[in-house]
């Protein structure tokens, strides 16, 4: 067996590179030479030697360093041999049919004939449905990707949907958290109002000094003054106790918790069920997913 960078048989372009052989005339050629062939001998098939040199029969062993022509038929292996492959001597890829049922390829020229011509009558009726059968093959496995990217796209749906009410869930939850920490404690603000309480208490005894200064004031106005300033003192009083309420509330709150919780047998469900979520299942001729 020659290999690709066989040089053209012909004496005159021995030193180019063959791109044929031609197995009924036993020779390599060259573009130019394979031309000139072709026109010669059309009904002789050559191969090219871009393709797979294993098409290529030569008739000669297969087997590196043997050289000879195929002249026996190993009916135990079913290939031909040459005289070196049923050499007595076993030894460095010498003898390897020597102890097999080996015959010259006349006797088993008829048999092969016989067989040859049943088996091409087998391809000629295959090769009838065979374009057939390719196109179904390729609209079953168009079909088939086509049913995988449904079936992968409906899968990311669906685990889409779970994960945003997952997110939903944890959302609601951390609103309710600040509103629940809102409403039963306080807010910063109240820290806030808190730091305002000795500037009211402040400005309800400067009210006072206000009334003791002011005694030369007419009685009318002396009086909307003093009335004026028992309300606003009133209301700083107010103000003042409500306040100090919730700076005792404040005191008890490293007693008090608000708790998040989830029953550790509901968590391991919800969890199970996550990881076992969706199975695939061959339904006849497709794929099916089942969520449960």
């Amino acid at each position: 067996m020659e290999d690709k960078k066989s040089k053209c048989t012909s004496k005159d372009h021995k030193e180019i590179d063959a791109n044929s052989y031609c197995p009924q005339c036993n020779i390599y050629m060259c573009s130019k030479c394979d031309n000139f062939h072709s026109t010669l001998f059309e009904f002789h098939n050559s191969y090219k030697l871009d393709k797979d040199t294993k098409e290529i029969f030569t008739g000669l062993c297969k087997y590196k360093n043997h050289k000879c022509e195929l002249e026996f038929y190993c009916k135990t292996h079913n290939e031909l041999c040459c005289a070196v492959c049923i050499s007595k001597i076993k030894k460095e890829g010498k003898g390897q049919h020597t102890d097999c049922n080996v015959c010259l390829i006349e006797d088993i020229k008829e048999e092969k004939e016989s067989i040859l011509s049943e088996n091409i009558k087998y391809l000629e009726n295959m090769s009838k449905n065979i374009e057939e059968m390719i196109n179904k093959l390729k609209e079953v496995f168009e079909k088939i990707n086509k049913d995988k990217e449904e079936l992968k796209l409906k899968i990311q749906k669906i685990f889409t949907k779970i994960r945003n009410i997952i997110n939903n869930r944890e959302d609601e939850l951390l609103i309710e958290v600040d509103k629940e920490f809102n409403q039963e404690y306080f807010n910063e603000n109240i820290i806030k109002d808190c730091e305002k309480l000795p500037n009211k208490i402040k400005t309800s005894l400067k009210i006072k000094n206000d009334l003791n200064k002011n005694k030369k004031l007419s009685d009318e106005n002396k009086l909307r003054l003093l009335i004026n300033s028992c309300i606003n003192i009133e209301k700083n009083i107010k103000e003042i106790k409500t306040l100090n309420e919730k700076i005792k509330q404040s005191n008890n709150l490293d007693k008090a918790q608000i708790i998040f919780y989830l029953k550790k047998m509901k968590l391991i469900n919800i969890l199970k069920f996550l990881k076992i979520s969706g199975k695939l299942k061959m339904n006849q001729c497709f794929l099916a997913i089942q969520i449960y």
